[in-house]
């Protein structure tokens, strides 16, 4: 029988590329353009050599969890397809043959060394409801404690909005969070973070990025691979996601991962952060996505960012969607950019006829308990991520010329 502990793991909060090497848990995320050869097909080569860094890894008594993109990938080549298919329907058709053959790889692949690997698809909902995180948790720690090496991957099958628009560094970086990983690794075809395009002959790898809004003068970029959904900016906001709860980030390229985990100075490392903050902030932070949205005026808009205040209903210009008291919103400024997610107070329904009234005014026409605040600052996170903010520089600057 198989004893899965109480309590969540601890990460060792690596602060250096020397705390590195030893026995670590480590969550490691492979992308789709490091498991597929240029026509589409997968490359079981490729994945043959990062299994065998894993299964060395392992035998050094190291906890590994795999993150592996590919599902939809590795079905272009089979089903004739040139590049990654736009619409929903064929994307979920090539990811259950995709998904098969890419379990079928990785099982083989570490079969080679003994070792047996358990293949887990998650949806987002998955490790964000507390009924199913700990779920998730558990079934991953026994799992571990197994002696089996976990390889995930979103359910491309049956999700739609996941493949639309999420990601699996974004994926990655959530594990990472619920298994209280040490080290997060993302493996990718760029083996690190460059101060603009590697192909640029002036362009200077980044060993080490402490300061995330430091990375404003460097261009990020946004666009992915041809056979991949994320990009540079989804592995930055994945590593700044990571080193608020705790974990440790290394960027690198496959070739360089055996190197990476032994502590040399290859890729970007991202030292996890210090201190401790609230787990519901980072839950709203980092896990969560708005039931619904809030559009504020300019002068809430600059009350939120500037003052950290509450949000009042007179500021409120606008609610969007269906949702009840109590539930994740995005508040919005007013050109559309997300800047702030809090628990709201009151349902969409009580939020829209209290829209634009001060609270003298609601009290008089509602009631008292209309009085209170529709979104209280303790219950709210601000959203601007200086990841994004070096991307939306880096356009605008792209667009000037």
């Amino acid at each position: 029988m198989v004893t899965v502990p109480d309590a969540p793991h601890q990460p060792a909060r690596l602060l250096s590329r020397t705390d590195i090497p030893g026995p670590r848990r480590a969550v490691v995320k492979i992308g789709s353009s490091s498991l597929t050869r240029p026509d589409g097909h997968l490359d079981e080569t490729a994945l043959r050599v990062i299994a065998d860094q894993v299964a060395e890894l392992i035998k050094q008594d190291w906890d590994v969890v795999l993150i592996s993109s590919g599902a939809i990938a590795a079905a272009m080549g089979p089903l004739g397809l040139d590049a990654r298919p736009t619409d929903v329907p064929t994307q979920q058709a090539s990811a259950s043959v995709g998904q098969a053959l890419l379990a079928g790889a990785w099982s083989a692949a570490f079969g080679a060394h003994g070792r047996i690997s358990g293949q887990f698809l998650l949806t987002e909902a998955d490790v964000i409801r507390p009924e199913t995180y700990r779920n998730v948790r558990t079934a991953l720690e026994a799992t571990l404690e197994l002696g089996v090496v976990p390889v995930i991957n979103e359910n491309d099958t049956t999700a739609t909005h996941e493949i639309r628009f999420g990601d699996n560094d974004r994926l990655a970086a959530l594990v990472a969070q619920l298994l209280g990983a040490d080290l997060l690794v993302l493996l990718t075809d760029v083996d690190g973070l460059y101060t603009k395009n590697p192909a640029e002959p002036d362009a200077e790898r980044l060993s080490v990025v402490e300061d995330f809004a430091a990375l404003v003068d460097v261009n990020v970029g946004s666009v992915g691979s041809k056979v991949g959904t994320g990009g540079m900016v989804t592995k930055l906001d994945a590593a700044h996601h990571a080193a608020t709860t705790g974990t440790a980030t290394l960027l690198t390229s496959a070739a360089t991962f055996a190197e990476g985990t032994a502590g040399q100075d290859v890729g970007t490392f991202f030292p996890a952060q210090q201190g401790r903050r609230r787990s519901r902030l980072v839950w709203l932070r980092y896990a969560t996505r708005g039931a619904g949205r809030i559009t504020v005026d300019p002068g809430a808009a600059e009350a939120l960012r500037g003052r950290r205040r509450s949000l009042l209903a007179v500021g409120i210009a606008e609610v969007e969607g269906a949702f009840p008291a109590g539930v994740p919103v995005d508040i919005a400024a007013p050109d559309g950019e997300v800047i702030a997610r809090g628990l709201v107070g009151y349902s969409s329904e009580d939020l829209r006829a209290m829209a634009g009234l001060t609270t003298k005014e609601l009290r008089e026409r509602m009631g008292d308990r209309f009085g209170r605040s529709a979104v209280h600052r303790d219950d709210m996170v601000m959203i601007s991520s200086p990841v994004a903010d070096a991307a939306k520089q880096a356009k605008a600057a792209s667009e000037e010329e």
